[in-house]
């Protein structure tokens, strides 16, 4: 392989929103955190919970309240 063409690798520790911490390797650095993960994502959980990270869903019935059907 050539030298000096791929990304350094950090031993990065994961936070989620939720608490959750894992480690693992990452291109992105040392410390990395997230939304979502396994441990708090429905499909992995089974629980059917409503996640809105940003308000998106309000700022879609804000945008659209005046168009009717």
């Amino acid at each position: 392989m050539k030298d000096s063409i791929h990304p350094r690798a950090f031993q990065a520790r994961i936070t989620c929103a939720c608490g959750y911490e894992s480690e693992a390797l990452s291109t992105r650095g040392e410390k990395v955190h997230v939304e979502i993960c396994s441990h708090c994502h429905p499909f992995y959980t089974g629980k059917q919970r409503f996640v809105d990270t940003a308000g998106r869903i309000d700022r879609f019935r804000k945008k659209y309240a005046n168009v009717r059907k």
